[in-house]
């Protein structure tokens, strides 16, 4: 039986054609929407999207689904929690597309800086303003706080740099690399940041981050950019700090941002004059496109090739298992269901097992991460079963 795979957001055509090529039904709706999608996935394996939201009722009714693929890197719009009641591997492709949001974000920096988008509404409306336009600061030897350093945030440092702008980076994990410093509290460095650009994923700890508090950091008539998920901006007080500060800001998404991909917006931020707001483009370029595609192609082959999942995101991260058993035995049927029996008769749960075998297919070695100890009646049963090779268990 063929594999399907419903892809529910646009998708490049030749990588449509190399799923199809791999002998895969592939069903194309790039039109779905959040509610459309519980009955269009009902009967598929493998689900991709990019901005539509996979909710608990498109993966509750899912009677074969199997793996979710965002064509994206951050993957806040999938219910996880779901996803992991049914075990359905959610996958994502991260770093491809991170010169692309980069590259938006350094855009809106340069367009606020230099207001080239009043800039371009005037001259449509027939008006000449050239000295109140030419009063833009520039970049050059101005401090730029990257909050967020993964992919994207080191391909802004790589942009910032070659403007010749003072580059602080700050992020969970130890800051590396040549011309960046690292700064621990906000506090330090947001009040003197000419430009504050935000590339954090959406979690319970980044919600509403940029919050009354954390504005209140920044200078008067800062550049604020924010390219990465609304949800870690408060908007209503960004929507005073804009008023009462004169933040200059861009935005790539937004709270309430339509789903569909056409049609009517409606939000606050349109009546701020010094607000810039783009379509939610950010990793919308034909190079960051193939790029995605073409490592969703490869996580969807691997998984039917050799059942890995690439980026599995929903992995357990912290795993309860502190024992290792190692068990060499002879490859033969019925080996393994033994040494599992005496694991079960003793109640201890395997977190984690893999079977490898020796060239030649007589040897096999299986490792099991366990919860628990085994008990020396348990180890001596093991020992005596004619089958097992040799065996090690040790705490880790």
């Amino acid at each position: 039986m063929k594999m399907k795979v419903l892809i529910a957001d646009k998708f490049p055509d030749q990588y449509i054609q190399k799923l199809k090529n791999a002998d895969i039904e592939v069903i194309y709706q790039p039109k779905l929407g959040e509610n459309d999608l519980p009955e269009a996935a009902k009967n598929v394996d493998c689900l991709v999207v990019r901005s539509t939201v996979v909710n608990a009722n498109t993966i509750e009714k899912s009677e074969q689904l199997n793996l979710i693929v965002r064509a994206g890197a951050g993957v806040n719009n999938i219910d996880i929690a779901a996803a992991n009641k049914k075990g359905i591997y959610v996958s994502n492709c991260p770093g491809k597309n991170s010169i692309a949001v980069a590259e938006l974000a350094v855009g809106l920096m340069i367009s606020l800086d230099r207001r080239i988008c009043h800039n371009v509404a005037d001259f449509k409306k027939g008006v000449w303003n050239k000295g109140e336009y030419s009063k833009a600061e520039g970049l050059f030897g101005k401090t730029i706080a990257i909050v967020g350093y993964g992919a994207i945030g080191k391909e802004v440092a790589k942009r910032a740099q070659v403007f010749g702008m003072n580059v602080y980076a700050k992020d969970v994990a130890r800051i590396e690399g040549y011309g960046v410093k690292d700064f621990s509290e906000f506090d330090q460095i947001l009040p003197i940041a000419d430009v504050v650009t935000v590339h954090l994923p959406q979690t319970p700890e980044t919600k509403n981050l940029f919050n009354d508090k954390m504005f209140g950091y920044l200078k008067p008539g800062a550049i604020f950019i924010n390219t990465s998920r609304a949800g870690v901006v408060d908007e209503d007080a960004l929507v005073r700090a804009v008023k009462e500060k004169g933040l200059k800001v861009g935005l790539d998404v937004f709270k309430g941002e339509p789903e569909s991909k056409d049609g009517p917006v409606s939000s606050v931020l349109q009546g701020l004059d010094n607000v810039y707001v783009t379509h939610h483009i950010g990793a919308s370029t034909e190079q960051a496109q193939n790029a995605v595609a073409e490592e969703t192609v490869n996580i969807i082959l691997s998984y039917i090739q050799s059942g890995i999942i690439a980026h599995w995101v929903n992995r357990a991260k912290v795993q309860d298992r502190h024992y290792q058993l190692v068990v060499k035995h002879y490859d033969k049927p019925g080996v393994l269901s033994s040494v599992l029996d005496v694991l079960k008769e003793g109640d201890i749960n395997i977190e984690e097992v893999e079977n490898t075998i020796f060239e030649g297919g007589m040897v096999a070695c299986c490792t099991m991460k366990l919860k628990a100890p085994l008990k020396a009646n348990m180890l001596e049963a093991i020992r005596k079963n004619p089958n097992v090779i040799s065996f090690s268990h040790m705490q880790i």
